[in-house]
């Protein structure tokens, strides 16, 4: 797999700039927006392999726009991963159940993220 679109929905500006850096490493294209307002206005025009979604985000939150991109016929098929720092007990459930098709956790796992997000593009879910 090389050269998939992947949308990375982050707020915080050094998060977005290391993980659009990894997915460019990897032979991704990564587009980055900062909250969800911009990911729908985004989506509006496009379609990508794959969206990496932070939970935690100004204006409409990750839990909210989870839900949004799966109650959407254009965007529903579209993978959504939680990016998150949310990493209590339940809180992965939480992410699947607002919508979310799998989860990473941060801080990242830096060495295996290319390949954790190839898994996703695959149709794998990670464990």
């Amino acid at each position: 797999m090389a050269g998939e679109q992947i949308l990375v929905i982050e707020d915080n500006a050094d998060n977005l700039e290391l993980v659009l850096f990894l997915l460019e490493q990897a032979g991704f294209r990564g587009v980055g927006v900062s909250d969800g307002r911009q990911a729908l206005t985004w989506l509006s025009d496009h379609r990508p392999d794959l969206i990496l979604l932070d939970m935690s985000l100004p204006e409409i939150d990750g839990w909210e726009l989870a839900g949004q991109l799966k109650a959407n016929t254009l965007t529903r098929e579209i993978p959504v991963v939680a990016l998150t720092a949310h990493t209590l007990p339940g809180d992965r459930k939480r992410a699947l159940d607002a919508g979310c098709d799998g989860y990473i956790s941060k801080p990242l796992d830096v060495p295996h993220f290319a390949e954790t997000v190839a898994g996703f593009l695959r149709g794998e879910t990670p464990v």
